[in-house]
C-alpha cells in the first residue's frame, strides 16, 4: 500500500500523519521532541504506522467490534510500556558495571529491581479500562513512578536519591532512541488482541475470525512513498530539501483540509505564534508571525506551569476557575515570573491570576492576526495551545469582541494540523 507521510518537528512534540492515496487519514503519532530530530522522526512517524495497522483493522472488522478494537489498543499500550520498561531496566543495571558504582553495584542492583517490580506491578493499574493518565509518553510514565519509589528504595538501602535518579535519566535517553522493529511490533499488537478476546470485551467477537484480520493487516507493507517534514526543527530532518515544505504552507494546507471553508489561521505553537490568511483552496496568500521571543506560546506557558509547580495540562483547568480576569502587563517570559510572584504575594487568587495570563497571550495573538490581514470568516485555531480551554475561551471573547459573530473551528487532532498538511504535500509531489 502506498502512504504518503508528513512530519512536524515541533520543539516540544514531533507529530506524523499517514494518508493513502485518496487523502485519507490512515494513522497519526506524536513523541517527545529530543535533541537528536532524527530519532524523534522516527519514533512518531512508526507511532503513525501503528495507528494505521488499528485503522486497517478497524475497517477489516466493523463497527461492531468497536468495544475489542479499543480494549485491543489499551492492551497493545500496556505490552508496549512492559516492553520499554524492561529496556530500560536493563540499560539501567547495565551501567551499574561502571567502576564508579564498584563499592555499591550490589545495592543499587537490588534496590532498582525493587522499584522496577513495583512500576511492573502498577502497568495492569495504569492501563486499567477507565484509567486516567496524565500523559501517555513512555518518559512521563516510568518517570514519575520511578521518582516516587527510587526516593524510598534509596533511604532503605542507604543510596543518595540523586544517584539513582542519575542513572534512570542515562537510560531513558537510550531508550527513547529505540524504535521496535516490525516484528516485535505485530507480536505486541497479537498478544493485545489475545488479552482482549479473553475478556469481556471479546465476547460475541469470532476469536478466529479476529485473529484472522489482525494477520492480513500486520501483512500488508506500509510503503513510504514520500516523506515531507515541516516544523521547527524541519531544517535537522535528515531529507533533502525538496521533501522540506514551511510551517506556514503546512499549516495553511492542513486546515483548509480540516475546515475546507477556513480563511484565516491562528496557530500557536511551543515556539511561535503564526496568523494566516488561506484561500479557497487552501493557498496562503498573507501571514505574520511573532517576533524570536516565545512570549505567548507554549514554551511561555510551560514556563508560567514551572513557577506555579503544577502540570502543563492544568493551566487551563485552572484558569477556568477564575471569577474575575486582570489586566497583565507582561507576556515576557522573562518578567513574568516576577509579576506572577508578586501578585500572589498580594494576595491575588492564582485562579484570576492564570485567567489574566491567558488573556494577554490571546490579546497577543490577535495583534499578530490583524498584521495578516485581520479574521476573515471561518477562523480555525490550530496548534498545541488549541487545547487549552481557558486559551479557547479567551480567544472566543476577544474575536467576537472585535469581529463579531463568525465560525470558529477548534479540531481534537488540531495538534497535527502541520503534519496533516505536509502529508499532503508530499501526496501532491507523487500524483499530482
Amino acid at each position: 500500500m502506498r502512504t504518503f507521510i508528513g512530519i512536524d518537528l515541533g520543539s516540544t512534540t514531533t507529530k506524523s500523519v499517514l494518508i493513502d492515496e485518496h487523502l485519507e487519514v490512515l494513522g497519526c503519532g506524536i513523541t517527545n521532541s529530543r535533541s537528536n530530530y532524527d530519532v524523534a522522526a522516527r519514533v512518531s512517524k512508526q507511532e503513525a504506522k501503528i495507528a494505521a495497522r488499528f485503522t486497517l483493522f478497524r475497517n477489516a472488522l466493523g463497527k461492531d467490534a468497536e468495544h475489542l478494537l479499543s480494549d485491543l489498543e489499551r492492551n497493545f499500550r500496556l505490552e508496549q510500556f512492559l516492553s520499554a520498561l524492561r529496556q530500560l531496566e536493563e540499560t539501567c543495571m547495565g551501567y551499574l558495571d561502571h567502576p564508579r558504582f564498584q563499592g555499591t553495584k550490589a545495592a543499587l542492583r537490588q534496590a532498582l529491581g525493587g522499584v522496577f517490580r513495583k512500576i511492573e506491578g502498577e502497568a495492569q493499574t495504569i492501563y486499567a479500562p477507565g484509567a486516567a493518565r496524565k500523559s501517555d509518553f513512555f518518559r512521563d510514565i516510568a518517570g514519575s513512578r520511578f521518582m516516587t519509589h527510587a526516593e524510598e528504595a534509596g533511604r532503605e538501602a542507604d543510596i543518595p536519591f540523586e544517584t539513582m535518579l542519575n542513572i534512570y535519566d542515562k537510560s531513558i535517553i537510550d531508550v527513547e532512541s529505540r524504535v521496535d522493529p516490525d516484528e516485535t511490533v505485530a507480536s505486541q499488537m497479537r498478544n493485545g488482541l489475545t488479552r482482549s478476546l479473553a475478556s469481556a470485551e471479546g465476547v460475541g467477537v469470532d476469536r478466529d475470525e479476529a485473529l484472522s484480520a489482525l494477520g492480513k493487516v500486520l501483512a500488508i507493507e506500509l510503503e513510504e512513498t514520500y516523506v515531507v517534514g515541516t516544523g521547527y526543527g524541519r531544517v535537522r530532518l535528515p531529507f533533502p530539501k525538496e521533501h522540506i515544505r514551511s510551517e506556514i504552507l503546512c499549516h495553511g494546507l492542513g486546515a483548509h483540509m480540516m475546515f475546507p471553508g477556513t480563511r484565516t489561521v491562528l496557530d500557536i505553537g511551543g515556539q511561535d505564534t503564526k496568523g494566516i490568511q488561506i484561500d479557497r483552496n487552501g493557498i496562503v496568500t498573507s501571514f505574520q508571525m511573532n517576533d524570536r521571543c516565545a512570549a505567548g506560546c507554549g514554551r511561555y506557558l510551560g514556563y508560567i506551569a514551572d513557577e506555579m509547580k503544577i502540570g502543563l495540562h492544568e493551566l487551563g483547568p485552572i484558569a477556568m476557575k477564575a471569577t474575575r480576569v486582570p489586566r497583565i502587563n507582561s507576556t515576557c517570559t522573562v518578567f513574568a515570573g516576577a509579576e506572577l510572584r508578586d501578585r500572589l504575594a498580594l494576595g491575588e487568587r492564582r485562579e484570576d491570576i492564570l485567567a489574566g495570563l491567558h488573556r494577554a497571550i490571546m490579546l497577543r495573538a490577535i495583534s499578530i492576526i490583524s498584521r495578516s490581514g485581520g479574521v476573515t470568516n471561518e477562523f480555525t485555531f490550530t496548534g498545541g495551545v488549541a487545547k487549552n480551554e481557558a486559551a479557547v475561551r479567551e480567544l472566543r471573547k476577544l474575536l467576537k469582541e472585535n469581529y463579531g459573530d463568525m465560525t470558529i473551528n477548534i479540531s481534537p487532532d488540531s495538534i497535527y494540523t502541520g503534519a496533516l498538511g505536509g502529508a499532503n504535500f508530499a501526496l501532491r509531489a507523487v500524483v499530482h
